[in-house]
């Protein structure tokens, strides 16, 4: 069975970059002219290597979400929905949390009970997040959403992969300048030299990657994007989805 396009580009993605240097080195060091029992080895231990790291980073990215939203104030689909945010309009934000409320069969939270208690309002929005994560599964229908999503996967899993990813450039590096400085004086015709070089060019580039790109400004803003896309599915439930079992019966009261 497959994986699915989650799996693949949020966990498996992320695996494969954090062991670049490894696999390149493996591949460098190998032969490929010939098939043989060193190969099979190689693609075995490479895939169970994978198989792991994919994941250790789904767990080591979990593991810092709370982190990453106590510095960002809070889950951004809870924070987005409070009314002292004003990264929506109030009017917007007051419909969405009508509408929510109607299927959470409770009532929104106003501005003064918000502040009286803040508490108890973010376990309202929260709950709103989750009724909308449960109701926005759908790929088809919200491509985009997931879309965020899968970015959000993949740069928080890779954030939670950077430590462990240096590690194994800081081996790499270490073993082939080991390996070129036994091998001195090596030639243009030294193949082995030739790729011990490339492998080290790959890792050092690698490193300076994961040091200056992988952080978790730029997981904050996946998070931001992706609440954002989630909160403005708001828009195609309100008009895709049945009036509410406790509007029906409103409606057959009024009417009798």
């Amino acid at each position: 069975m497959f994986p699915d396009t989650y799996t693949v580009k949020a966990r498996i993605f992320p695996a494969i970059l954090a062991t670049l240097p490894v696999l390149v080195l493996a591949a460098a060091i190998v032969s490929w002219q010939q098939l043989g029992i060193s190969h099979v080895v190689v693609t075995g231990l490479s895939s169970i290597l994978l198989y792991a790291l994919s994941d250790l980073a789904r767990r080591r990215g979990k593991s810092l979400e709370d982190t990453l939203y106590h510095n960002m104030g809070g889950k951004p689909s809870t924070s987005m929905l409070r009314h002292r945010d004003s990264r929506f309009d109030a009017v917007t934000k007051e419909r969405w949390c009508k509408f929510l409320a109607s299927r959470l069969a409770t009532q929104a939270p106003s501005a003064e009970a918000e502040a009286r208690d803040p508490t108890a309002a973010d376990a309202f929005y929260a709950s709103c997040g989750d009724w909308l994560r449960e109701h926005t599964r759908d790929r088809r229908k919200f491509k985009l959403i997931f879309e965020e999503l899968v970015t959000y996967g993949f740069r928080r899993n890779l954030l939670g992969l950077k430590w462990p990813a240096l590690i194994m450039d800081v081996l790499v590096l270490v073993g082939c300048l080991s390996a070129l400085w036994f091998r001195l004086p090596f030639s243009p015709d030294d193949t082995l030299a030739m790729k011990l070089i490339f492998v080290l060019v790959v890792a050092a580039c690698h490193a300076l990657y994961f040091i200056l790109a992988v952080n978790e400004g730029a997981v904050m803003e996946a998070a931001n994007q992706y609440a954002r896309q989630l909160l403005l599915g708001c828009e195609v439930l309100m008009t895709s989805l049945p009036a509410t079992p406790s509007r029906k019966r409103t409606n057959e009261s009024a009417m009798t």
